[in-house]
């Protein structure tokens, strides 16, 4: 029997996210997607006319290959993978995973050349500016003791946020979206961090679930040279399948000056991956009111609710501060009380403190409103 979340959630992808016209191709990415999801969302496809391109990946194959690749074998298939994108008009890429720290042992020159000849140029420099695209993970029992759930309580918590009304969020978003437009000055203030900087003439951007779901942000970028100060991250971080925890980063006219962590080497070995990779790409507001605590997933952590994330790495076409690099890291500071709280400030007004939103315009943002 056909579970009907699926549906739910293929109609949201397909209708919300997408937004699939007729004749358009659509890339499915399935990692250990079960078959079930890809036969409803293939369906879905076909009743709006799309044309389906999917292609079924294993992280476990994908670590193998990483391993043992050279920089002539990851060139090649960064060319095919590149071929396949740019057929399509859009793009979901959908990724279970029973490991998240599957990357954890591949040697770092190896994922530099994943990153450089994969990831970097057909996803960075194609998919994210050139087709309308969204990336979901998949509810998985290693994602439910992350964030410390069962797996049954996991599912309902997964697809309640992955379909919770986009369209009431969206509107709710306009208003910081104006206000953040006419800010200059940004202050962040919490247990360990002051950190300034400024955002006055790039782009705001609201993503209301057409780019990730679960989604519910507001980001920007920092003007590149005009962050200075201390940010104290208090949630861990994965990335490339390994665990980094006490992120601190000290910046000096934008550039990341010092970087220290659980494991430093790796830290700074990330960061001294290209010229961008100390500078910030992203600034962002976490906003979705059933996200409230950390599970070491970035498309749930960056969404929640009181929190923000500071982005060493490369600026995103729609919010572009001159930054490229082909890292992109998200970091995540929770401002709540429960977190230790905190206040942010633009053009020294505080706007927000303790994760709550105290300006009038301002509070259909917060969570009790969102729900």
């Amino acid at each position: 029997m056909q579970d009907p979340r699926f549906l739910k959630l293929a109609n949201t992808l397909i209708d919300h996210s997408t937004k699939l016209k007729k004749g358009e191709v659509v890339y499915i990415e399935a990692f250990d997607i079960p078959v079930e999801m890809v036969e409803v969302l293939v369906q879905k496809v076909y009743s709006v006319g799309g044309i389906p391109l999917v292609s079924q990946k294993s992280p476990r194959f994908i670590r193998q290959f990483i391993k043992g690749a050279d920089e002539a074998t990851m060139k090649l298939i960064g060319e095919i993978e590149l071929a396949k994108m740019k057929k399509a008009q859009a793009y979901i890429g959908m990724r279970g995973t029973s490991n998240m720290t599957e990357n954890s042992d591949v040697p770092a020159d190896k994922m530099d050349l994943y990153r450089k000849h994969w990831w970097h140029q057909v996803h960075s420099e194609w998919r994210v500016p050139k087709t309308h695209w969204v990336v979901l993970r998949w509810p998985t029992p290693s994602m439910a003791q992350s964030a410390e759930m069962s797996t049954e309580a996991f599912e309902d918590f997964y697809f309640n946020t992955c379909t919770l009304d986009y369209d009431k969020m969206s509107r709710a978003m306009d208003s910081l979206v104006k206000l953040m437009s006419r800010t200059d000055k940004v202050r962040l203030v919490a247990p360990g961090t002051d950190l300034r900087f400024s955002i006055r003439g790039i782009p705001v951007v609201k993503c209301d679930g057409d780019k990730n779901i679960p989604d519910g942000e507001v980001y920007t970028a920092p003007v590149k040279e005009s962050v200075n100060g201390i940010l104290q991250y208090n949630t861990k971080t994965l990335y490339d399948g390994k665990v980094f925890e006490n992120m601190r980063l000290r910046f000096n006219d934008g550039r990341i000056v010092e970087a220290t962590s659980s494991d430093n080497k790796a830290m700074n070995h990330i960061l001294d991956a290209d010229e961008g990779a100390r500078y910030v790409g992203e600034f962002a507001i976490g906003l979705n009111p059933y996200v409230t605590k950390p599970m070491l997933d970035t498309l749930f952590d960056e969404k929640i609710s009181g929190s923000i994330h500071f982005t060493p790495g490369n600026s995103y076409d729609e919010a572009f501060n001159g930054n490229k690099s082909s890292v992109h890291w998200d970091m995540v500071l929770i401002q709540t009380k429960d977190w230790g709280g905190g206040e942010m400030y633009f053009d020294d007004v505080l706007v927000r403190k303790d994760g709550i939103f105290v300006l009038d315009e301002l509070k259909g943002l917060n969570p009790e409103n969102l729900k």
